[in-house]
């Protein structure tokens, strides 16, 4: 930091340059942006894998689990909260055959409810889990 000695009128200047503080704390101010992590949120799911085809019958039972914009959530079209999801989920998993469970969250849900019902659906232990409606979000 520089000081001026002086003027020409013989008063001394106490005036000080402030630039190259500025600049020590805009490259600080970068330095924090840049080495401070992007929190994020994950719910882990196991995916099912591509495998090769199997000559097993494959159950026709298809049921789905959608959410609306307001953040209701449907199995087969009828209205259901949490606990219900997670008892049809158990009573599912009984079958002989698991049927396949279709995700459909629409594209103004809230994430909060979404990662709700993916935590239900992975402490259930739904193995075959699909997303749909993938679609709608290819406009963004």
């Amino acid at each position: 930091m520089a000081m001026s000695a002086g003027r020409d009128d013989g008063e001394p200047m106490v005036e000080m340059n402030t630039t190259p503080l500025i600049d020590v704390m805009l490259v600080l101010l970068i330095m924090f942006i840049i080495t401070i992590p992007i929190q994020t949120h994950a719910v882990k799911i196991d995916l099912p894998q591509s495998a090769p085809p199997t000559t097993n019958v494959v159950d026709p039972v298809k049921n789905k689990v959608a959410i609306d914009p307001s953040g209701v959530i449907t199995w087969n079209g009828s209205a259901i909260d949490l606990l219900t999801l997670r008892q049809y989920l158990q009573q599912s998993l009984r079958l002989p055959v698991e049927p396949e469970l279709q995700f459909q969250p629409n594209a103004e849900t809230k994430y909060v409810v979404v990662d709700q019902v993916l935590a239900e659906i992975k402490r259930a232990g739904v193995t075959k889990l699909g997303f749909v409606g993938n679609e709608q979000y290819g406009k963004f």
